[in-house]
């Protein structure tokens, strides 16, 4: 997915905008009676981009925002494309390193759609404090073809006095005519040298005419070097 961003990046009617050492890309582009929006935010060490496409009467709304602060390094790219119906797709990616903490926050969210409704949100959140490093990776994907995909996705991790947290957090609704809803939380907190990790993974299909929901918590915390690891899986499928 990140070649096909990438390649996205040189289409034609970009606008390219640097905050302090952020680089902040949107790009719209709507025909035939579309309406296409992309708004993307870079402040401090962080990237953004936001990418919509609509055609044929469709709407696509695609917002980035970025915040890498201190030590913290954050990339967040949101994309939405529509063809007859509504995308919309929102990420974004809070890193914060303090009092020489690292943290890395990465964010990504896909909304498509052919003549239904498709909402994808993804959001990394990460907090490093007094030399502790955390890492979230955040991604939310939501397609639908003549019906209503709705996917949410957060990763939040925090490591303080030198301990490591790291959270993925994984969601995907996919809908042919019905409705899919697909939800991911992740939490790792690690302290004091610990190391904490989590991982978790929702993936909802529906078709014509049904409903699918999937819900995934996954929670990890350690302290006083210890280690703690969490993991997490909902697959529901109804055709």
């Amino acid at each position: 997915m990140r070649r096909l961003l990438a390649v996205t990046v040189g289409l034609p009617l970009l606008l390219t905008s640097a905050a302090l050492a952020g680089e902040a890309t949107a790009i719209s582009v709507a025909s035939n009676g579309g309406s296409a929006s992309a708004t993307a935010t870079a402040v401090g060490n962080s990237d953004s981009l936001a990418v919509a496409g609509a055609t044929n009467g469709g709407r696509a709304i695609a917002n980035s925002d970025a915040i890498g602060s201190r030590n913290g390094y954050a990339s967040s790219r949101a994309v939405a494309m529509a063809d007859h119906g509504l995308a919309i797709s929102n990420s974004l990616a809070d890193a914060r390193g303090r009092f020489g903490g690292s943290a890395i926050a990465d964010s990504e969210s896909i909304a498509a759609t052919i003549g239904g409704v498709a909402i994808s949100n993804s959001r990394a959140d990460a907090r490093g404090t007094f030399f502790g490093h955390a890492r979230s990776r955040s991604t939310s994907t939501a397609l639908s073809e003549y019906g209503t995909a709705l996917s949410d996705s957060h990763a939040s991790s925090r490591g303080v006095f030198g301990g490591y947290a790291s959270s993925d957090s994984d969601s995907q609704a996919v809908t042919f005519g019905g409705v899919s809803t697909s939800r991911t939380r992740v939490v790792s907190d690690a302290r004091y040298f610990a190391q904490a990790r989590s991982n978790g993974v929702g993936i909802s299909h529906s078709g014509w005419n049904h409903r699918s929901r999937a819900r995934v918590h996954a929670e990890s915390r350690a302290s006083h070097y210890g280690r703690s690891n969490a993991n997490a899986v909902r697959i529901r499928v109804r055709w």
